[in-house]
């Protein structure tokens, strides 16, 4: 299972209830008597911004708050807040509860599917997450599904995931796959210099040093995985065993390196060129990747083709829950929607003011059209809205 699957699990929760609790003070809009404050409101903006790919590509959203960009993440944030604050609400209204024992299943049954705890922390770390912000999240997500629960019996049939197999047959499609194991020598060259660099032993050396000890340390990585592949080859029925003692990622290893079968896309480039150029039964030379040093044991090959409605019906049948879930809330919402008492505190949060500006945004930057958020502009009658001069 990998990271996008792991975090479509909680995308009612992380989507619905984003954010933390913080004093009442600065309040920017109030609903239904509760506040939102601007503390709240900087924090998710700031969180929007960095995961953004405006971010990735170098772009200063915040520089200008007058512009589309920013003025589209305001809008955004501004009904998530107001979204969050409804649902809250609506739990508090029906006493939802959760226990530690609903949270651990959730937790367990998440860990079930991932493969491992192990591979569990590391989808985490991958993706810049706490365990406790994780662990809020998937408290937020079991109430979520017992308001769910509450709403609406949600029930997905095998016909119903047989019907949507047949309609997007394309999607179960998959590419040439080789069955690998291998054995990963772990030398990431940023790694070692952050570790380096954190070291108060090292407190006051210099650059150059720093780069020094980086590149002796890669030097003792590489003779490491050379030992190993000399015995690998000399030995090829040792490979799961030396997999065990000395590959450093932990989940395979406690396979004897195997990695089931995988398609080019799903590994990174200099990996799945050397596994994919090779026979069954062969082990390669090393391989340097991101990651560190590899040697690869190429298993099987499989040819392109579909996989049997057997093999995914679990995965369509949640799915189809967690659409229909999605759309049991999205109701819901909008319905607590037309019925609140939205006040806008700080007018320059009302999303009718935003509307106005990216408006006028698009007229002068063809570019802002795509930014005007579909939901504002929708013909559901707006909530009762009061601005505080």
């Amino acid at each position: 299972m990998n990271s996008k699957k792991l975090f479509a699990t909680l995308a009612i929760s992380t989507m619905l209830l984003s954010g933390c609790t913080f004093n009442q003070k600065d309040t920017i809009i109030k609903v239904n008597d509760q506040n939102i404050t601007q503390s709240q409101f900087d924090s998710i903006f700031d969180k929007a911004v960095g995961s953004s790919m405006f971010s990735q590509m170098g772009i200063d959203v915040k520089k200008d708050k007058s512009g589309f960009l920013y003025l589209m993440l305001k809008d955004r944030v501004v009904n998530e807040l107001i979204v969050k604050s409804l649902i809250e609400q609506e739990i508090e209204k029906r006493n939802i509860k959760i226990t530690k024992e609903d949270t651990d299943n959730e937790l367990k049954s998440i860990i079930d599917k991932v493969g491992s705890k192990e591979k569990f922390n590391e989808i985490l770390k991958q993706n810049g997450i706490s365990s406790a912000q994780f662990k809020k999240d998937l408290m937020d997500e079991v109430k979520m599904k017992k308001l769910v629960s509450m709403l609406s019996a949600v029930q997905v049939s095998e016909a119903d995931a047989k019907k949507f197999y047949k309609e997007n047959s394309g999607k179960f499609k998959y590419q040439d796959k080789v069955r690998a194991s291998h054995i990963l020598i772990a030398a990431n060259p940023e790694e070692i210099k952050e570790k380096l660099s954190s070291d108060p032993a090292n407190k006051g050396v210099s650059k150059e040093e720093i780069q020094s000890k980086v590149d002796k340390e890669l030097a003792i990585k590489l003779e490491k995985a050379k030992k190993v592949l000399v015995e690998a080859k000399k030995n090829p029925s040792l490979f799961e065993k030396l997999a065990r003692e000395n590959s450093d990622d932990a989940t395979s290893a406690k396979q004897g390196g195997d990695l089931g079968f995988f398609s080019r896309q799903e590994m990174v480039e200099p990996f799945a060129k050397a596994a994919f150029s090779q026979k069954p039964n062969t082990i390669s030379e090393i391989v340097q990747s991101p990651y560190g040093y590899h040697i690869i044991l190429a298993k099987d090959r499989m040819k392109a083709g579909q996989e049997p409605f057997e093999k995914v019906k679990t995965e369509i049948t949640a799915y189809l829950q967690n659409q229909a879930q999605v759309k049991v809330l999205e109701n819901l919402i909008e319905s607590l929607k037309k019925q609140a008492k939205i006040e806008y505190v700080n007018p320059e949060y009302n999303p009718v003011s935003i509307q106005q500006a990216l408006k006028k945004q698009a007229k002068s930057n063809p570019m802002a059209k795509e930014a005007i958020h579909p939901e504002s502009q929708s013909a559901t009658p707006a909530p009762v809205v009061q601005e505080k001069k």
